[in-house]
Formats: structure tokens, C-alpha cells, sequence
């Protein structure tokens, strides 16, 4: 019947991003381009780079993300690749302590990490804030390279290794190229969200630190809508040259076969 065609089937799922993706964000663009009376502007904008606070909290927003970001791959790449080599890893139990995290709310574990912090008498700040970013944002770095390495055809390795090459130049010339979708992926998922975080950092440093997600819910709880949403703008611009630039290099690596 034409009724039970399968194309209605996505309607629920059309109505939901239509409500809950596509409105807000038309919204925000709507409300960034906007002053309090409605007329269009671009005040906003200019309101960000004039404001040396504001456009300070967001640099270095960005650069406690980037040192998020490497420290989750230099912990994760090398945690991932023990646990999907078979002669290193023998229990699949292994890989559910490393995942079971992603299972727990975040600000339940960030109010745990607040805690181990105050049992051992070290100060919250932003020793603390990187910590408790890197631990909360470790497992989404693990995981997807974990999935990429295991899934890898193995057969590459021993051709190396056949061909004479030594375990070293097999890891750096197979091993990790053929990783860099799992890379990329990892990279995204722990950048993206920690460079729009207020939450962690508030818990982290008692308000002693500012993100710039804490300035965008500042000015939104104000009633400053206009400039919060220019604000969420910029971010959301940044978000998606991020992903522009992943997807960027992974065609890169499918144009060179993911060999060097």
C-alpha cells in the first residue's frame, strides 16, 4: 500500500531535525545578525573583536582545546593500538574498562574528579581543568582509533615485514597511516566538544577560569540574546572549519592510499 511506503518512515525523524536542529539554528543565525529592537546589524560582530575579554576567553578557549586535543591522542593512539594487537591484549574485558566511562554523565565524573581533587588537597585551577578535560574526553579519542586499528587488514603489516621492513618502519609507514581515519574522527570528537565546554570548567576551577562557552551562557542568562548568539555563531563557524579541515585530510589520505 502507499501508505507503508519506507520513504514515510523518515518522516518522524525529518520533524524532529526540523524542530530541534534546523530551528534553532535558524534562530541563532536570525538573532546574531539582529540588535534588542529586531533591525539588522552586524554590531554583534564587532561588539566580539572590540571586546578584549571576551575575544582573550576565546583564544584561549581554543588553545586549552588543542592541548586537550593532543593530550587525548598522545595517551589514546598508543592505548588504542595495545588494545587491538591480539598478542598484547588478550580480553575483551580490557576494552569495556576503557569504554565504560563514556557510560557515566560528565558532570557526574567531573563532580568525582572535583572530589579525588579535594581528598588529595590539590588546588582546582587549570592543571585541574586539563585533567579533568583529557579524562573526560580520553575514552572518544581511544575508541575510535581502537575501531579503526582492529579492523585493519593485517596482511598490509606482514607484507612489510616480509619485504624486510623493521617493526618500527612497519608502525610508521603502515600501521599509522592506515589509522588516520580513526585519527581524524578522534581528533573531532574531542575538540569539537571541549572547545564549547562551561560546565567542566566552572566544576574544575570554581569559576577561577573562564571558557567561552561560559561567556555565551553568561550573556544568554542576561538577556542578551542578540550578542550570545553571534557569539554561538563564531563557535559554530570555527566547529565547522574544524570538520572542513578533517574531512580535507582524510581526502588526502584516500588519494594516496593511506601509505606514505
Amino acid at each position: 500500500m502507499k501508505a507503508f511506503k519506507r520513504s514515510y518512515w523518515s518522516l518522524p525523524y525529518i520533524i524532529f531535525m526540523a524542530v530541534f536542529v534546523v530551528l534553532p539554528l535558524v534562530m541563532v543565525l536570525l538573532y546574531a545578525f539582529r540588535d534588542g529592537s529586531g533591525h539588522f546589524t552586524l554590531d554583534n560582530f564587532v561588539k566580539f573583536f572590540q571586546t578584549k575579554e571576551d575575544l582573550n576567553t576565546f583564544l584561549y578557549s581554543i588553545e586549552i582545546a588543542l592541548i586537550t586535543t593532543v593530550l587525548c591522542l598522545l595517551l589514546g593512539y598508543p592505548a588504542a593500538w595495545i588494545l587491538s594487537n591480539p598478542s598484547l591484549n588478550r580480553s575483551a574485558v580490557t576494552v569495556m574498562l576503557f569504554i565504560l566511562p563514556m557510560w557515566i554523565n560528565m558532570l557526574i565524573r567531573t563532580l568525582a574528579t572535583v572530589a579525588l581533587f579535594d581528598f588529595s588537597r590539590i588546588p582546582l585551577g587549570e592543571g585541574a581543568l586539563i585533567f579533568g578535560m583529557v579524562y573526560n574526553f580520553l575514552p572518544f579519542m581511544i575508541y575510535p582509533i581502537y575501531n579503526t586499528l582492529n579492523k585493519m587488514d593485517r596482511s598490509y603489516a606482514e607484507a612489510a615485514q616480509d619485504l624486510g621492513a623493521s617493526p618500527a618502519k612497519v608502525f610508521m609507514k603502515v600501521t599509522v597511516p592506515l589509522s588516520m581515519p580513526g585519527v581524524w574522527s578522534g581528533i573531532l570528537m574531542v575538540f569539537m566538544p571541549t572547545i564549547s565546554t562551561f560546565a567542566v570548567a566552572e566544576l574544575l576551577t570554581m569559576n577561577k577560569v573562564k571558557l567561552f562557552g561560559t561567556t555565551i551562557q553568561e550573556n544568554i542568562n542576561n538577556g542578551m540574546w542578540n550578542y550570545g548568539a553571534a557569539l554561538a555563531l563564531i563557535m559554530l563557524v570555527i566547529i565547522g572549519l574544524t570538520t572542513l579541515l578533517s574531512d580535507s585530510g582524510k581526502e588526502v589520505e584516500d588519494e594516496t592510499g593511506g601509505l606514505i
